[in-house]
């Protein structure tokens, strides 16, 4: 080590004495500290790091003639080593018998993962929206198919040769509903049903299908814990999350194996940070699923939850899988975590909010009341629909009108209010999708109940319940109709809705 750079080798900051040439001549004990790479008498800066998308040694000749004022430039490790960002800045030292560069080095390791984290928070933020955005217009689609579907099926009769051919289509846009909820899932933005649950019941229920799956090589073992403390979720979902991790598992075990799955109660006295989540202090219900599998190499274990990233081979899987139970447990206030060790194992640990409270009736979780069968209501009332997709409101209509219904149609919230502004119009149901160009169905509802008190409500959407719930937690004898709707659906609705008005 040269004399005259032996007097800051214990100086705590960063420091490299460099040629112009790109030689690393001197270094500091907090250098080498940092950089964790040999660097003997023919280390190269370019040896360590990589990133500016140019040779460096273009970079140093700049600063060396004085072409570039040395700003701050912030480079990757090179090597096998563990990832290092480090943010250099570099400074013409020394006189016309020893040009150099002294540089200056600080660790931006941590801020670095942080911009790529939020970088790809924002990613998952904009396929979140379109995957919502694409399920929505989906949804309409399917409404209007399996709608008008169920209005030829009403004309033909078992016997006739049509019957089957609108039995497949009815059943393939029932497959197509059940993959847009997947998006719907990983979106959060699905319609949840949530109901009291215990968790043994659901998958006692499950596990005929569970063995199923998993085919004769493999033995799924379910342990539970006696005193099992409820939760609130929706029970399909929460098969589907189950499901996912299941078929996952079997994959992992191509020569067979054991599954377990276990459930306990866990009550943290204090939150916990993992995976760059917080999970608050509070009684949970924990569900772990084991398989004994080759494991999950460590550097693709953050990327597992995103969408369409699959460790697979093509063909495999979708890569769905793991992001809509992630957000289906997300939607329910729960966590999912992983454990894994390549060659080994990997268990999945999934966190419910336990549910302390009362237990309701299951009546009362009923998005829908059931049509009384003693009800002393209507038989026939006055509709009006108001949706802004062509083929789902000219199903509607005719769906409601083979009932008996009158029903009376806008396109839009401002057709609506038009048409109620004739004082002779009686009104006993309104019909509304949520999201329209110009108002959104919950203000034109507000608005037409201002003269029309006590009105029924019926709202549609292909979108969750959760993105207007307080809008319609506001209206009075209102109730929410999920996207895609059956014929049945769509007319016992009303009709409930007509026994309580």
């Amino acid at each position: 080590m040269p004399e005259s750079w032996s007097v800051i080798e214990e100086l705590p900051v960063p420091l490299l004495k460099i040629a112009r040439s790109g030689e690393i001549l001197a270094s500091n004990r907090a250098a080498r500290g940092l950089v964790q790479r040999e660097m003997g008498p023919n280390a190269r800066l370019s040896d360590l790091f990589e990133g500016l998308g140019r040779p460096i040694i273009d970079w140093l000749e700049e600063i060396g003639r004085g072409q570039s004022s040395g700003d701050k430039q912030f480079l990757r490790s090179h090597g096998d080593g563990p990832e290092l960002f480090v943010q250099i800045i570099l400074k013409p030292a020394g006189d016309s018998k020893d040009p150099h560069l002294i540089a200056v080095l600080s660790d931006m390791t941590e801020f670095k993962s942080l911009e790529a984290q939020f970088v790809q928070s924002q990613k998952m933020q904009a396929i979140g929206q379109l995957a919502g955005g694409v399920a929505h217009d989906f949804n309409n689609l399917l409404t209007a198919i399996s709608g008008h579907c169920d209005l030829l099926l009403l004309r033909h009769d078992r016997e006739d040769q049509d019957y089957s051919d609108l039995i497949q289509i009815h059943q393939n846009s029932n497959r197509a509903a059940a993959l847009v909820g997947q998006l719907l899932a990983f979106s959060r933005k699905q319609n949840l049903r949530p109901e009291v649950l215990d968790l043994r019941d659901t998958l006692a229920d499950l596990t005929h299908l569970l063995n199923r799956l998993v085919g004769e090589k493999v033995r799924l073992t379910l342990n539970h814990d006696p005193d099992l403390l409820p939760i609130r979720a929706d029970k399909r979902q929460l098969e589907q999350v189950i499901m996912n991790l299941v078929v996952n598992a079997r994959d992992a075990m191509p020569s067979g194996g054991e599954i377990i799955i276990e459930t306990e109660n866990l009550t943290l006295k204090r939150p916990i940070e993992r995976d760059r989540a917080s999970v608050p202090a509070g009684d949970y219900v924990l569900v772990k699923l084991a398989d004994e599998g080759h494991g999950i190499p460590a550097d693709k274990i953050p990327k597992i939850f995103e969408p369409f990233y699959t460790t697979k081979r093509t063909g495999e899987g979708t890569g769905l899988g793991l992001s809509t139970a992630y957000g289906i447990v997300k939607q329910t206030g729960g966590f999912i975590f992983v454990d894994s060790e390549e060659g080994r194992s990997t268990i999945f640990t999934l966190y419910f909010p336990a549910h302390l409270a009362p237990v309701e009736p299951a009546a009362a979780v009923l998005p829908i009341a059931p049509r009384p069968a003693d009800r002393s209501g209507p038989d026939h009332g006055v509709i009006l629909l108001v949706e802004d997709e062509a083929p789902v409101r000219a199903f509607a209509a005719r769906a409601l009108r083979l009932k008996g219904h009158t029903v009376f149609e806008a396109e839009n919230a401002e057709a609506a209010l038009e048409l109620l502004k004739d004082p002779g119009m009686r009104v006993d149901i309104f019909v509304t999708d949520v999201i329209m160009p110009g108002k959104d169905g919950p203000t034109r509802v507000r608005e037409a109940l201002k003269e029309r008190p006590g009105t029924g409500v019926v709202f549609v959407s292909g979108y969750a319940e959760e993105a207007f719930g307080e809008h319609q937690a506001l209206i009075a004898n209102s109730v929410f109709l999920p996207k895609p709707f059956s014929l049945n659906d769509l007319v016992e609705t009303v009709a409930a809705q007509l026994a309580g008005s």
